[in-house]
C-alpha cells in the first residue's frame, strides 16, 4: 500500500492573493497580502523563505514567529495564524500595510493630517511601554520598516526579529545583518565607545525619535540629520530633543513620554486622541459618560479619517446600541458614519440596526429615527418596511406626544412608494382620516392634507375618488388659516387626478365659498385654484376631443412621477407650517383644539363658558422641523427654498399668530353671526371638536355648506377692488362674514357620494338640543324644590335649635 505524504502549505486555511508581493520593508520577511479560504476575509502573509547558508536568519526569523504568537497588545501586531515548515515559514496577521507605503498614500491624497499622526505616535510608544515597562523587553528594531497600518488607520508594532530581554538572560542582541536597519542604532552602539550606560529604553527611544523624524520628514539620510527638527510640529520638538539626545540617562521612558506630550497644548492632547483613548476603554465607562460621548461624537467625526470612523467608530456604535444602554443618542452619528459605506455594507451593518430600533419604545429613539428617515430609506426593500417598519410606524399616529405625531406624518411622504395596497389604502388612510377630523393641534391638521396632496398620486384610482375630495374640501372648514389654504393647495397639486364632472359639481363650489373667506392669503390661493379649474373647463369645453387627455390620470393606477410633478408644482414648505407645532406645543402643552387654533364661539346657556383662549408669544421667524428638545438644524433650513408660485410659506407662521391674536374680536362677530342664523345650528368648531369619526374617511370628513348670501351693504368680488394700492377707509368688506358661510345653510345633499352627512348633523344637532332640554327641566326641579323646603321650614333665629 502506497502512502502519499500530505502537503501542508496546501491544507493550510489561508492562501497568498496571486498577485506581486506589496512593497516588503527592509529585513527578511516578504508581506503578501491574503485570503482566509473560508470565508475570503482579508490578510496579511508574512513570508520567509529557508535558504542554505542563512541559519543565522532562519533562527531570528524562527524566533520572531515564537515573539508573534505570545505577545498581544492592541498596538502589537496581530497574530491569526502560521505555518512552519522545511522550506518556508508562514506567519498570518491582521490586514495591515507598511507604514512607508501609508504614508506615500498618504502624500499623494493631499498629506495626513497631524491628527491622525499624533494618534499613531501614541500607539507606537504605548507598545514600546508596553514591552519596556512590564515585559521588560528591549524591540530593539523600531523604525519605518517595524510599523504596519490596519484598515482603521490603527499603528502596529511589529518587526520583533531582533527582540531580546532587558535582564540578560538569553544573551545579548542579535545581529541585523542589514544595513538599512542599523542606521537606526544609537551613536553608544555605533562607535562602541565607553559611553555612561544608559537605561534599558534608552536604545529604543533613541530609534523612535528616528521614527518621528521621518514620519514627518521623509527617509532617514543619515544620523546627523536629526540635529535639524525639518517638519516636526513646535508642540513636538522639545520632547523630540529629549530622544535624540546624545545622553542615553537623559532619554525619557515611554510612558514619560506619553505623559508630556498628552499635557495641556502637546502634540498629543487633542479631540481624535481623546476619542481613542474612551473608545479603548468605553466598556468600563459610566453610561452617563458613554451618552455624553456619544452626544460630542456627531460634531468631531467630519474631521476624523474616513477609515478609521467607518472600521472603529462604527463597531463601537453598534456594540454600543446592541449590548449597552446608549438608547436615541448613537443614531446621529451612526447615519453620519453610515454615509461612508458602500450600499452593500450599509444593508449588512446598519439597515438591521435600524429594523431593531423601530421596535423600540423609546420616544427619543423614535423622533430621532423618524427625523433621519431620509438618510436610510432608500436601503430598505418594500418588504421590510411593510412587515416590519410600519407597523411599529403606525403607533405613532396614536402617540400622546404633538412632536412623534407630527414626524410620523412627514415620515409617510419616504414611506408612501414602498408600501402595499393594504398599508396605503386602508390603514394609512384610516389613520389619516383620524388626524384630521380629531387631533387637537392645528399645524398637524394642516400637515396631514399637506401630506395626503403629495402622497395622492401614489394612491389607487378608487381610493383617491373616495378620499381626496372630501379630505380637501373638510380641511377647507378648518377654523386653523393655514389649514384651509393647505386643503386648497390639495385641489391644485392633484388637479389631474379629478373628472370635469368633479371639478364643475364638488371642486369649484367649495373653492368659491373659500373668496370670502375672513383670511386673504386664504382667499389668494382659492382664486388661484379657481382660475386653474375653470381653465381646464373651459378648454374642454372649446375642445370636446381633449377630454379624454385631461382625464387620462383620472383612472390610472397610482403613478409615482405624476406625485413627483404635483409636488414640485404646488411646493408645499411643510417646514414652515411645521415649526408652528414646536412653538405652539411650547406655549401650550396641554392646548386643547379651542386653545391652539379655532377661534371661540358662543355656548348654549347652562354651559359653563370656556377658558379665554391665550395668544402664543413665540416669533415667528423659524421654518425648522426640529422640536424644542431635539434643537434647531441649520441644515434643514435649505428645505424652506421650496415655494409654490413663490408663495412664503414661512409667512404662515405670522397668519397663524394673527388669527390666534384676534380670536376676541372673532367671538364677537361669531356670536352676532349665530344669533342672527338658526340658533340650534352648531358651529364649525363644535363640529370639529365633537367630531365622532371611527378612523374612516366616510366619517372624518363632510361637504362643505353652500355660502349664506352676504348682507346687503357689502360688495361683490368683483366689485372689489382687489389691486388698488389706495388706502380704503371702510375696511375689509370681508370682516363681517365671519362665519356665516359655515353657519348659515343647512347641507346640501349631492348624488357623488353615498354618505347622508346632513343626516349626520342633523342627529348630532338632535342630540345635543336634547341634552340641553334635559339640563333645563333638572335645573327648574332642583330649584322648585328648594323652594318648597324654604317655604316648609319658616323663619328660623340665629342660634336656635330645631326640636323634633
Amino acid at each position: 500500500m502506497w502512502f502519499f505524504a500530505r502537503d501542508p502549505v496546501r491544507d493550510f486555511p489561508f492562501e497568498l492573493i496571486p498577485e506581486p508581493p506589496e512593497d516588503s520593508p527592509p529585513g527578511p520577511w516578504a508581506l503578501h497580502r491574503g485570503r482566509k479560504k473560508a470565508t475570503g476575509s482579508p490578510v496579511s502573509i508574512f513570508v520567509y523563505d529557508v535558504k542554505a547558508g542563512a541559519e543565522e536568519q532562519t533562527q531570528v526569523a524562527k524566533a520572531a514567529f515564537k515573539r508573534l504568537k505570545t505577545l498581544r497588545h492592541p498596538n502589537i501586531l496581530a497574530y491569526i495564524d502560521g505555518l512552519e515548515t522545511d522550506k518556508c515559514i508562514h506567519v498570518v496577521t491582521e490586514a495591515v500595510t507598511p507604514l512607508g507605503t501609508y504614508l506615500k498614500t498618504g502624500l499623494e491624497a493631499g498629506g495626513l493630517k497631524e491628527l491622525e499622526l499624533s494618534w499613531g505616535l501614541h500607539q507606537i510608544v504605548k507598545a514600546l511601554s508596553f514591552l519596556v515597562n512590564d515585559c521588560s523587553l528591549i524591540h530593539n528594531n523600531v523604525c519605518m520598516a517595524a510599523v504596519f497600518v490596519d484598515r482603521a488607520g490603527e499603528w502596529k508594532l511589529g518587526g520583533l526579529d531582533y527582540m531580546y530581554s532587558a535582564q540578560g538572560d538569553g544573551g545579548g542582541p542579535p545581529r541585523k545583518g542589514f544595513p538599512e536597519l542599523e542606521q537606526y542604532d544609537p551613536p553608544e552602539l555605533v562607535d562602541g565607545s565607553s559611553r555612561t550606560v544608559g537605561e534599558k529604553w534608552s536604545a529604543d527611544m533613541w530609534r523612535l525619535g528616528c521614527l518621528i523624524w521621518e514620519v514627518f520628514n521623509g527617509p532617514l539620510p543619515r544620523a546627523a540629520a536629526l540635529r535639524n527638527p525639518g517638519k516636526i510640529p513646535k508642540s513636538l520638538v522639545p520632547h523630540y530633543c529629549e530622544l535624540v539626545g546624545a545622553n542615553p540617562k537623559m532619554r525619557p521612558n515611554p510612558a514619560r513620554f506619553l505623559l508630556n506630550c498628552r499635557a495641556p497644548g502637546g502634540f498629543m492632547n487633542n479631540r481624535f486622541v481623546e476619542t481613542n483613548l474612551f473608545l479603548e476603554e468605553i466598556q468600563i465607562k459610566e453610561p452617563a459618560e458613554k451618552q455624553k460621548f456619544f452626544q460630542e461624537l456627531s460634531k468631531s467625526l467630519d474631521s476624523f479619517p474616513e477609515g478609521f470612523c467607518r472600521h472603529k467608530v462604527l463597531p463601537q456604535l453598534l456594540t454600543a446600541f446592541e449590548f449597552g444602554s446608549a438608547g436615541a443618542v448613537v443614531l446621529t452619528p451612526l447615519f453620519k458614519v453610515g454615509k461612508l459605506l458602500s450600499a452593500e455594507e450599509y444593508q449588512q451593518k446598519i439597515i438591521p440596526v435600524v429594523v431593531k430600533m423601530f421596535s423600540s419604545t423609546d420616544r427619543a429613539m423614535r423622533i430621532r429615527l423618524l427625523q433621519q428617515m431620509e438618510q436610510f430609506i432608500q436601503y430598505l426593500d418594500e418588504p421590510t418596511v411593510n412587515t416590519q417598519i410600519f407597523p411599529h410606524v403606525v403607533n405613532g399616529f396614536l402617540d400622546t406626544n404633538p412632536a412623534i405625531r407630527e414626524q410620523t406624518v412627514k415620515s409617510m411622504l419616504l414611506l408612501a412608494p414602498k408600501l402595499n395596497e393594504t398599508n396605503l389604502n386602508v390603514e394609512l388612510m384610516k389613520h389619516f382620516a383620524r388626524l384630521q377630523a380629531k387631533d387637537e393641534q392645528g399645524p398637524i391638521r394642516c400637515n396631514t392634507t399637506v401630506c395626503l396632496g403629495k402622497i395622492g398620486s401614489y394612491l389607487s384610482a378608487s381610493t383617491r375618488h373616495r378620499v381626496l375630495t372630501s379630505a380637501f374640501s373638510r380641511a377647507t372648514k378648518d377654523p386653523f388659516a393655514p389649514s384651509r389654504v393647505a386643503g386648497v393647495l390639495g385641489f391644485a397639486a392633484t388637479h389631474n387626478l379629478y373628472s370635469m364632472n368633479d371639478c364643475a359639481h364638488k371642486i369649484l363650489p367649495v373653492l368659491c365659498g373659500l373668496t370670502v373667506d375672513p383670511e386673504k392669503s386664504v382667499r389668494d390661493q382659492a382664486f388661484k385654484a379657481i382660475r386653474s379649474f375653470l381653465s381646464k373647463l373651459e378648454s374642454v369645453s372649446e375642445d370636446p376631443t381633449q377630454l379624454a387627455e385631461v382625464e387620462k390620470d383620472v383612472h390610472a393606477a397610482s403613478s409615482p412621477g405624476v406625485g413627483g410633478a404635483a409636488a414640485s408644482w404646488a411646493g408645499w414648505a411643510v417646514t414652515g407650517v411645521s415649526s408652528l407645532t414646536s412653538k405652539l406645543i411650547r406655549a401650550h402643552p396641554t392646548a386643547t383644539p379651542t386653545e391652539t387654533s379655532a377661534p371661540q364661539r358662543p355656548v348654549p346657556e347652562g354651559l359653563p363658558a370656556p377658558a379665554p383662549t391665550p395668544v402664543p408669544a413665540a416669533p415667528a421667524t423659524s421654518g425648522h422641523w426640529e422640536t424644542q428638545e431635539e434643537g434647531r438644524d441649520a441644515a434643514e433650513d435649505s428645505s424652506s427654498a421650496d415655494r409654490w408660485d413663490d408663495e412664503d410659506w414661512g409667512s404662515l407662521e405670522q397668519e397663524a399668530e394673527s388669527v390666534l391674536t384676534q380670536q376676541e374680536e372673532w367671538s364677537t362677530q361669531s356670536g352676532q353671526a349665530g344669533q342672527a342664523s338658526n340658533s340650534d345650528h352648531k358651529s364649525p368648531d363644535s363640529d370639529w371638536s365633537n367630531w365622532e369619526a371611527e378612523g374612516s374617511w366616510d366619517q372624518g370628513w363632510q361637504e362643505p355648506s353652500p355660502p349664506e348670501p352676504p348682507p346687503e351693504d357689502t360688495r361683490l368680488a368683483s366689485e372689489y377692488n382687489w389691486g388698488s394700492s389706495e388706502p380704503s377707509d371702510k375696511g375689509d368688506p370681508f370682516a363681517a362674514l365671519t362665519a356665516r358661510r359655515e353657519t348659515g345653510a343647512q347641507p346640501r345633499r349631492d348624488s357623488w357620494g353615498d354618505d347622508n352627512w346632513e343626516g349626520v348633523d342633523t342627529d348630532r344637532q338632535a342630540k345635543a338640543e336634547l341634552a340641553r332640554k334635559k339640563r333645563e327641566e333638572r335645573r327648574r326641579e332642583m330649584e322648585a324644590k328648594r323652594a318648597e323646603r324654604k317655604a316648609a321650614k319658616g323663619p328660623m333665629k340665629l342660634g336656635a335649635r330645631k326640636l323634633d
